[in-house]
């Protein structure tokens, strides 16, 4: 009886260490769907929810990237990256902050939502999901990391074309962000110019350097 007992938790032990390989398979190949464009543009619905705070917050958003570069136009504020610089624009203050670009391998920019699974996660396929009669995996990634602000985060990836559709960051503090894709066109043709701020488009903005 003792050594039956001591086989399975062994085995639940080995479970836990091991990534699922049915997530694998399908990480694998929406990365390599991604990958394989040198650019896109993809419009987004972004979703703030907090039940605790009663907070809910909706918002349509913009997004391009080309490599390491990318533009994100959220509304009230737009963030450029060229790869060395960032400036996040807060159009109500007519304010830009400007920082330096940190690799510090967080995993959700936007240049590495599609790779992020590749170090520092442990991921499991937790089911399937029909939305609109399309079928969709539903794989969540759990951060290795414990210091991270949060503990979850759950893509929806077609089985069709294996595409995300949406994905769902859960925070220690409650806060749960969804983001939804919904319209993506791959290999647009972009300036770099449009991954850097100019101020000259933006007559009396206040420029802080953090850097």
């Amino acid at each position: 009886m003792k050594y039956t007992l001591i086989l399975l938790v062994i085995s639940i032990c080995q479970s836990f260490a091991q990534q699922d390989p049915k997530a694998e398979a399908v990480l694998m190949a929406m990365s390599k769907k991604y990958e394989s464009f040198k650019s896109y543009q993809a419009k987004f619905v972004y979703e703030l929810e907090n039940t605790q705070a009663k907070v809910k917050d909706k918002f349509s958003g913009d997004i391009k990237v080309k490599g390491q570069k990318f533009t994100v136009d959220l509304g009230n504020q737009v963030i450029f990256n060229d790869g060395k610089t960032v400036w996040t624009y807060m159009k109500e203050e007519n304010e830009v902050n400007v920082t330096d670009n940190k690799d510090d391998d967080d995993g959700l920019s936007p240049t590495k939502i599609y790779s992020m699974y590749k170090s520092g996660y442990k991921y499991l396929h937790v089911g399937e999901e029909k939305i609109n009669k399309i079928g969709y995996d539903m794989i969540e990634l759990v951060p290795e990391n414990k210091n991270k602000p949060y503990f979850k985060i759950k893509l929806w990836i077609s089985k069709k074309d294996k595409s995300i559709s949406k994905w769902r960051i859960f925070e220690k503090n409650g806060n749960r962000y969804n983001y939804s894709v919904s319209n993506f066109v791959p290999n647009v043709k972009f300036e770099d110019l449009s991954f850097m701020f100019d101020k000259t488009k933006y007559q009396g903005v206040e420029i802080v350097d953090l850097r």
